[in-house]
């Protein structure tokens, strides 16, 4: 029998092997809808795949605005999609690069899993340890109210952190993503929690992260 995993605990190593490839795991996370994959069939091997898309996609090192101030985002990114799916976040709009053939393979498999459509990914590249992600919510107008959003990892495990948006009574939920696996944000989780990846001090290697969503009038 698979154990239940409290807020604010990390997921049990001893649960990963209790999930088959593509079965499906709702998590508890009050006034959200989390459903995790631990490990879905990429149809190739997850490294492989990630190199594949390190030398294929064309990456940039960003910059954010946050409070006025412009800073040079910690991690390099890319972003995908249908003619017209503009995603604007952090004061920046991202005009899409067309689909490559090996994106709209991972496209249509990630929505066929979710049961959901998407026009649109945004790939990040956390290159070391240093490489983070601030606590946010992808609550964007473009997105609609309650987003479907599908998070692909590849690479090395980092661990997602959840901390809730109006609540000081429930604790942080830590979630580890290791490769391959794939995380299913839907309903009023955006609306109701902000997340991120944190820096670390011990010497990580690379990662890719692929979060599919449908830009709304894209």
């Amino acid at each position: 029998m698979t154990p239940t995993i409290h807020p604010g605990e990390l997921v049990p190593d001893e649960v990963a092997p209790e999930l088959e490839i593509g079965q499906p795991r709702r998590l508890p996370l009050p006034d959200a809808e989390l459903v995790f994959y631990r490990k879905v069939d990429l149809v190739c091997d997850p490294e492989a795949l990630m190199q594949r898309l390190l030398e294929s996609c064309e990456w940039k090192n960003d910059v954010v605005t946050v409070f006025g101030k412009t800073y040079p985002q910690p991690r390099l990114i890319a972003w995908y999609g249908d003619e017209g799916a503009r995603y604007t976040y952090s004061g920046t709009t991202h005009e899409p690069r067309p689909w490559n053939a090996g994106l709209l393979r991972l496209r249509d498999l990630v929505s066929d899993i979710c049961g959901a459509p998407f026009n649109s990914v945004l790939l990040n590249l956390y290159r070391n340890e240093r490489d983070s992600m601030g606590l946010h919510a992808d609550d964007e107008p473009e997105l609609g109210p309650d987003p479907v959003i599908a998070s692909l990892s590849l690479g090395q495990e980092r661990t997602l952190y959840f901390r809730h948006r109006h609540r000081r009574d429930i604790d942080t939920f830590n979630l580890p993503l290791p490769s391959g696996s794939l995380l299913v944000m839907r309903g009023a989780t955006q609306r109701n929690w902000k997340h991120g990846i944190r820096k670390l001090k011990r010497p990580l290697g690379p990662r890719v992260n692929l979060t599919f969503r449908l830009i709304r009038g894209g």
